[in-house]
């Protein structure tokens, strides 16, 4: 569209056959003659406001002022152009030669303080006839724009039907919008821009972390936002609680044709990868399969297909870990780590087991793994190093790990110094306490200490000698004591299996819950 066909006060200036005149151009705002102007609309009374709307040309013959207002009451002219410019009113026309002659100076004086763009309309041309130029100029802009959203949609789906179709849309969207647009993934990762690289690094980081942040929160939404001094707009592909990514537009506010070319763009990539995510199922499916022959330490199936689909598996000693991340989160994860599988062939392998994601990496080399727990907030657990022949041991190691460790990445080897005792539940310490109520109710009830009795001469051995010293009483005191202990539990303390069981039934009792 040519501009001075746009609905601009600058263009109806330059229209020849309406001979407006600008009173001054030289105070004006920069750009005042170039908003856009939403209509034109001509009265004359002395306070229209209330029935005008921003972005308004208006016009008047300047009847609502008594005759030599203007060299007697100047206050009367700057209230008015006071009034129109604080209504948001672009321009003011006044119509010459039909009560006035000539241009009121005062009112020139009022629009010059008030940086109000003022035109004269000369006696010879009808105020219909500036407002039916500036229609002409919008019906024309939003012609042209609606041919320019047809246009674009059909190039954009012409792309999407080249080999890479999602880069080639990408591409499209980026030129017909004038733009950076980059899509990002579930995982939130850039997969596709353009043009490529034109983000400084810093913007590319705080425009990645908020991007996570929304994949994060899983709910479809546009957003806009400003990093430094470039606006974007966000807008989510996929479904809620499965979205597959986001698109990014360094624009900020588009028009309606602007946004509906978006949301074709938004119908075909989300349609495109929906489809690859029946690929991936197959992918995920297939992985699994394979994890499971490796948990049987035979490796050699595992080994052949997994070098001629993503490379070899990674080179013994190795590392297992295994994810306690929710389902929701599957689609993300997955995808974040195809994409470190096809940055180091050969440095990962990972597949759905029975209680959440497993992976194998080199021992030591546990980057993605750390880097998994920080993005996804997801709690590890790391086995210790171990051969091909006892992944199904090293997953055990990993899930031990998982569930008794407290760090986002726990090691098996820093969660075993704890001991056995510290893997008895709920159900363990419920035994532990009705095998030994006996003992508790008796010292509830008659002031006795014969659970702690008990439990100091396990602790010592079974020694009554240091049991006494440890208790402050006569070590005879300790063998009643204990001679009542077998007489309220039914129980010979003589029989190591039954010291042994309440050893570790007091320890039960004792470890947190």
């Amino acid at each position: 569209m040519d501009a001075a066909d746009s609905p601009t006060l600058r263009a109806l200036l330059t229209r020849r056959d309406l001979g407006l005149t600008l009173a001054d151009e030289h105070d004006l705002e920069p750009g005042a003659l170039d908003r856009p102007i939403r209509w034109v609309h001509s009265t004359d009374l002395a306070d229209p406001t209330p029935f005008l709307s921003e972005g308004l040309v208006l016009l008047t013959t300047g009847t609502q002022f008594p005759p030599g207002v203007e060299g007697d009451e100047p206050e009367t002219y700057r209230a008015y152009v006071h009034r129109l410019a604080s209504r948001g009113v672009v321009g003011l026309g006044f119509g010459t030669e039909v009560a006035r002659t000539g241009m009121p100076p005062s009112l020139a004086a009022a629009c010059r303080d008030e940086r109000m763009p003022l035109f004269e309309v000369p006696y010879r041309t009808p105020f219909i006839a500036v407002a039916r130029a500036n229609a002409e100029a919008i019906a024309a802009e939003t012609y042209a724009r609606r041919s320019w959203a047809l246009a674009a949609q059909r190039a954009i789906a012409l792309a999407a039907l080249r080999p890479d179709g999602l880069g080639a849309t990408v591409a499209e969207l980026a030129r017909q919008l004038d733009a950076w647009v980059g899509m990002f993934d579930a995982a939130g990762e850039l997969s596709r821009e353009h043009p490529v690289g034109a983000l400084d690094p810093g913007t590319a980081d705080a425009l990645q972390r908020e991007v996570t942040g929304v994949l994060h929160r899983g709910a479809r939404a546009g957003s806009s936002l400003r990093l430094g001094d470039t606006p974007f707009t966000l807008q989510t592909l996929g479904r809620g609680g499965h979205l597959r990514g986001v698109i990014a537009i360094a624009a900020g506010d588009l028009d309606q044709e602007g946004r509906g070319v978006v949301t074709a763009v938004i119908a075909m990539a989300g349609l495109a990868l929906e489809q690859q995510q029946g690929l991936s199922r197959a992918r995920g499916a297939l992985r699994s399969g394979l994890l499971q022959t490796l948990l049987t330490g035979d490796p050699a199936l595992a080994r052949r297909i997994s070098r001629d689909l993503w490379g070899p598996l990674p080179a013994a000693p190795v590392t297992v870990a295994v994810t306690d991340a929710a389902a929701a989160r599957a689609d993300a994860i997955t995808e974040l780590l195809e994409l470190r599988v096809e940055e180091n062939r050969g440095g990962l392998f990972f597949g759905r087991g029975d209680d959440g994601l497993v992976l194998i990496v080199p021992a030591g080399q546990l980057g993605v793994v750390r880097e998994l727990a920080e993005r996804f907030d997801v709690h590890i657990g790391l086995s210790d190093p171990a051969g091909y022949d006892d992944i199904a041991g090293a997953l055990g190691q990993a899930r031990v790990a998982r569930d008794r460790g407290s760090e986002p990445v726990s090691a098996f080897a820093e969660v075993s110094r704890i001991g056995v005792l510290s893997a008895l539940g709920e159900d363990a310490r419920t035994l532990a306490r009705a095998d030994l109520a006996p003992l508790l109710e008796h010292d509830a009830a008659n002031g006795t200490r014969l659970l702690e009795t008990l439990r100091v001469w396990l602790d010592e051995d079974c020694s009554h000698e240091a049991s006494a010293q440890s208790l402050g009483v006569h070590r005879h005191t300790v063998r009643t004591r204990l001679a009542l202990v077998e007489r309220v539990l039914g129980r010979d303390l003589s029989s190591f299996a039954t010291r042994a069981e309440l050893w570790a039934a007091l320890r039960a009792l004792e470890t947190p819950a």
